[in-house]
C-alpha cells in the first residue's frame, strides 16, 4: 500500500512468498516419498524374484566343480586314459606388495616360469591372473608356492595317457577344461566327465567365503572299456608302421575285428600322434583315417560281385568265363587285367578270384546287372555308416542311381567308381568269416552283450567264397599271407590313387583276409598308401604285415591247440614214438630235416646239428613242420614246429 492507500501493483507480500515456499517444499517431498513408495511396491510385489537374486548374489557364490574325469580301459583292464593330479597357479596382484619380490620367488621354485613371463602376464591386472595352468609340482615346490601371499594354486586333474601314442587316434583328446575334442573322449563326453558338484557359500565385504550354505551332489564320472587287445593294438601299430616306413609311403591303416560278436579289437592309422602334447602334432595325423577317409578299395571289392552272383544264383564256382586274353572291349575303352601284360582266356568263378581278374570280374557284372549287384552291395552296407561309436565316421560314396552303363559298371565291380571306408570293408568281409551274418561293428565293451546278427547271405555263398578266398592266399595273388598249419582266407588288392586331374597315380595296396581252422575267427584288413618304387603290391606290402598280426593274434589266444583238424595238418598220420627210426632223419647236408614225433628237446638236438633256429608252437610231440621234411635249407633258415601231446599207437 502506498502513502495514498492504494496497494501498488506487481509486487508480492512477503508473508505469501514464503507460505508458497513451505508449500513447494512439501509437495517436493510428498512427491519423492510417494516415489519412493512406488518403487519399493514395484521391488516387493512386482519385482521381487529379480530382487531376492539380486540379495543372494551379494551375499552368495557358487562354484562349479566337475568330478574327476572317468578312465579308459582296453577290453583286459589296462589303462588307455586316466587323470594326474596337477597344480593351475593363480595371483591377486592386488594382495601382492612386492611383485618384483614375489614373482622373482615364484620363478625360482617353478623354472618353467619365468621372472619376464610372470611380469608380462600380470601388467596392468587388478583381479586374479592365471599364471600357470595344469603343470607338475611336487609336495615340496606346492609348500613353498603356499608360501608366497598373493599366489594361490589350485589342484587340477589332467588327463593323461599313459601310452602315448598306442590307439591315439581312437581315444582322441581333451581340451584344457578336460571336455573332449576328439574320438570316444568327444563320443562319450557327458558319460566320462560326470555331473557337476555345485558348491554354494557365504562371502564377507571382501569376497571371502565364510561357511558352505548348500552342497549340490550329482552324477559321477564313469569308466568307459573298449573292446581292444591293448597288446594286440601294440603289435598292430608295429607292424603298421614298419611296412609304412619299408615303403616309403604316406600312411596306412589297420583294423581287426572279431567276426562273431563285431568287436573292433584293433584299430589305427600311421601316422599317429601323442595326445599328451596337441601342440607338436599335426591335426591329418590326428584323424581316424581308417573310420573318416574312403578310398577306391580296388581288387577286395570283387568278392562282392561273385557273392552277388552266387545270390542270384546265375553262376557256381566252375562257372567259366572267357576272358580275353587281357584286353576286353567296353565301349571306347579296354578293361585290362590287374597285372599288367598279364592275360588268360577261360577262367573259373574260383579262378576270377584267385588270380584276381579285372575281365572276369566284369563278365560276372554284366551278367548280373547293376540292380541285382547294387541290392547286394546295401546289404552288405556299402554307402552306408556302420554306426561304430567314433565320431567322424564317412558313409563313403556309392552312386545312388538304379542302373548304370557297361564301363560304370565294369569299373564298379572290382572296386573303381566307388569310395569305402576301412572300417566298411573290415564289417562287410566278417560277414564272409561268420557263414552270412551282417554285424555293426563296435567298440564299445558292453556285459552280456548280443549282437544283432542280420543274415544277407547264405551260409552256402559264405563258405564257396571263403574256400575261393583260401585258394588265393594257397595258389593265387596271397601268398605271403599264409601261416603254417593254419587256413588263411584272404584276397589282395592294389587300388589305384584318383589323381587331381583326373585319372590315376599311384596305389593303396591292401589286404584283408581271417583264419579258417580256428574256434574263435577274427578279421583283418590291412592298407597302406601311397608306397614308392616298383613293389606296389598288396601281396608284397600288406599281406605280411596280416600275417604279422594274424600269428600273434592267433598264437596269444592259443587258438592253435584248438583246431579241429590239427592231427591233420602235418604230413600224414603221427607215427609213435618207438616207431621212429633216426636214419629216417640223416638227410642230405642242405636239407631240412623230418623233425615229426620229436619232443622239443630232441628237436632242438637235431636242429643244432643242422644250424637251424626253430619256432614252437604249443607242447607235446611234433605233429607239423614248416618248410617241410627235405626242403633245401636257406639262409638263416627258422623252421616253425606245431607239438601236440603224443599218440601212441
Amino acid at each position: 500500500m502506498n502513502r495514498k492507500g492504494h496497494f501498488a501493483l506487481g509486487k508480492t507480500n512477503p508473508v505469501h512468498r514464503e507460505k508458497n515456499k513451505v508449500v513447494i517444499v512439501f509437495f517436493f517431498f510428498v512427491a519423492c516419498f510417494l516415489i519412493i513408495l512406488g518403487k519399493a511396491f514395484y521391488l516387493q510385489v512386482f519385482n521381487r524374484t529379480n530382487l531376492m537374486k539380486y540379495s543372494a548374489d551379494q551375499i552368495f557364490r557358487e562354484r562349479i566343480i566337475y568330478p574327476n574325469r572317468g578312465n579308459i580301459y582296453d577290453r583286459n583292464g589296462s589303462p588307455l586314459a586316466i587323470n594326474i593330479q596337477t597344480w593351475s597357479i593363480f595371483s591377486i596382484p592386488k594382495q601382492i606388495k612386492s611383485p618384483r619380490r614375489s614373482y622373482k620367488r615364484l620363478a625360482k621354485i617353478v623354472p618353467t616360469l619365468t621372472y619376464k613371463k610372470l611380469r608380462m602376464v600380470t601388467k596392468n591386472r587388478k583381479r586374479y591372473t592365471w599364471l600357470a595352468r595344469k603343470i607338475s609340482l611336487t609336495k615340496t615346490q606346492v609348500k613353498k608356492v603356499k608360501k608366497i601371499k598373493g599366489i594361490y594354486l589350485e589342484p587340477v586333474p589332467k588327463r593323461f595317457y599313459p601310452n602315448k601314442e598306442l590307439l591315439s587316434q581312437t581315444l582322441g583328446f581333451v581340451g584344457l577344461d578336460n571336455t573332449g575334442l576328439a574320438g570316444v573322449e568327444y563320443q562319450f563326453d557327458e558319460y566320462l566327465k560326470g555331473k557337476a558338484k555345485v558348491f554354494k557359500y557365504i562371502k564377507d565385504a571382501k569376497g571371502r567365503p565364510i561357511k558352505y550354505e548348500t552342497e549340490i551332489l550329482k552324477e559321477d564320472a564313469k569308466d568307459l572299456y573298449l573292446t581292444i587287445d591293448k597288446d594286440l593294438q601294440d603289435m598292430a601299430e608295429k607292424a603298421l608302421k614298419e611296412a609304412v616306413i619299408k615303403f616309403n609311403a604316406l600312411k596306412g591303416g589297420i583294423g581287426v575285428m572279431d567276426v562273431q560278436t563285431g568287436e573292433v579289437l584293433a584299430l589305427a592309422n600311421y601316422p599317429t600322434f601323442n595326445p599328451n602334447n596337441i601342440k607338436d602334432s599335426k591335426p591329418e595325423d590326428r584323424k581316424l583315417a581308417f573310420v573318416s577317409d574312403p578310398f577306391e578299395p580296388g581288387s577286395i571289392f570283387k568278392t562282392f560281385t561273385v557273392a552277388s552272383a552266387l545270390e542270384h544264383k546265375l553262376a557256381r564256382p566252375d562257372t567259366n568265363y572267357y576272358c580275353e586274353k587281357g584286353a576286353f572291349e567296353v565301349g571306347d575303352h579296354v578293361i585290362n587285367e590287374a597285372v599288367k601284360g598279364k592275360g588268360y582266356e577261360w577262367l573259373s568263378m574260383s579262378e576270377i578270384i584267385k588270380y584276381s581278374s579285372n575281365i572276369g570280374t566284369t563278365k560276372i557284372a554284366f551278367d548280373l546287372t547293376f540292380p541285382r549287384l547294387r541290392e547286394t552291395l546295401k546289404n552288405f552296407n556299402i554307402g552306408e555308416k556302420t554306426g561304430i561309436e567314433i565320431p567322424g565316421e564317412s558313409r563313403g560314396i556309392f552312386t545312388a542311381k538304379e542302373n548304370l552303363g557297361p564301363l560304370k559298371l565294369s569299373n564298379i565291380s572290382f572296386g573303381q567308381g566307388v569310395a569305402t571306408t576301412g572300417i566298411q570293408i573290415l564289417a562287410a568281409y566278417a560277414t564272409l568269416a561268420n557263414g552270412g551274418f551282417y554285424i555293426k561293428p563296435t567298440i564299445i565293451k558292453k556285459e552280456n552283450y548280443s549282437p544283432n546278427k542280420v543274415r544277407i547271405i547264405s551260409k552256402k555263398t559264405a563258405q564257396e567264397i571263403t574256400k575261393m578266398l583260401v585258394d588265393v592266399v594257397n595258389e593265387g595273388t596271397g601268398s605271403k599271407a599264409r601261416i603254417p598249419f593254419f587256413e588263411i582266407a584272404g584276397k589282395t588288392s592294389t587300388a589305384q590313387k584318383p589323381g587331381k586331374e583326373g585319372g590315376y597315380e599311384g596305389y593303396i595296396p591292401g589286404f584283408i583276409g581271417y583264419p579258417v581252422n580256428v574256434d574263435k575267427r577274427f578279421v583283418i584288413y590291412v592298407y597302406v598308401d601311397g608306397p614308392i618304387g616298383k613293389n606296389y603290391f598288396g601281396n608284397t606290402i600288406a599281406a605280411p604285415v596280416f600275417k604279422k598280426v594274424a600269428k600273434f593274434l592267433i598264437y596269444k589266444n592259443k587258438e592253435f591247440n584248438n583246431l579241429a583238424d590239427l592231427g591233420k595238418s602235418g604230413d600224414g598220420p603221427l607215427p609213435s614214438l618207438d616207431k621212429i627210426d633216426s636214419g629216417d632223419r640223416n638227410l642230405g647236408q642242405n636239407e631240412v630235416p623230418n623233425f615229426l614225433g620229436l619232443d622239443k628237446r630232441s628237436s632242438a638236438t637235431l636242429a643244432q646239428k643242422k644250424a637251424l633256429k626253430l619256432v614252437h608252437l604249443g607242447i607235446g610231440v611234433v605233429i607239423s613242420q614248416s618248410p617241410s621234411p627235405k626242403s633245401e635249407i636257406g639262409d638263416n633258415q627258422t623252421v616253425e614246429l606245431m607239438y601236440s601231446p603224443p599218440k601212441y599207437e
